[in-house]
């Protein structure tokens, strides 16, 4: 149910609710982090998305494909050309660039 109130949150725009929801959050996984890094790429706040990145990594989450399609989505809004080569690299070290989604957030 939190991840839910933080996608809709997000896609309304109110990102102050979507981050306090996900605070509440007694757990977090990909998906509830996912979530809010889309959130914020989506709502054109691509450098806080990029934040929450690590983050997740510090808290022992392991990105997956949707995870990079924000991430590659973030440097595109903030035209980060050299940070987004970086991200295609961690694209391929995880074993994520044949998939075809993922594949057009790097074509963007």
């Amino acid at each position: 149910v939190g991840t839910a109130l933080v996608n809709i949150y997000g896609k309304c725009g109110s990102l102050d609710d979507a981050r306090s929801m996900f605070d509440k959050m007694p757990h977090h996984n990909v998906v509830s982090w996912n979530t809010l890094i889309a959130a914020y790429a989506q709502n054109g706040y691509g450098k806080m998305a990029l934040e929450l990145f690590p983050q997740m990594q510090l808290n022992g989450v392991e990105a997956d494909k949707i995870t990079f399609i924000s991430i590659l989505d973030a440097y595109a809004s903030l035209v980060a050309l050299a940070e987004g080569k970086e991200s295609h690299a961690s694209v391929i070290d995880s074993g994520f660039e044949t998939n075809i989604v993922v594949g057009t957030a790097l074509v963007n």
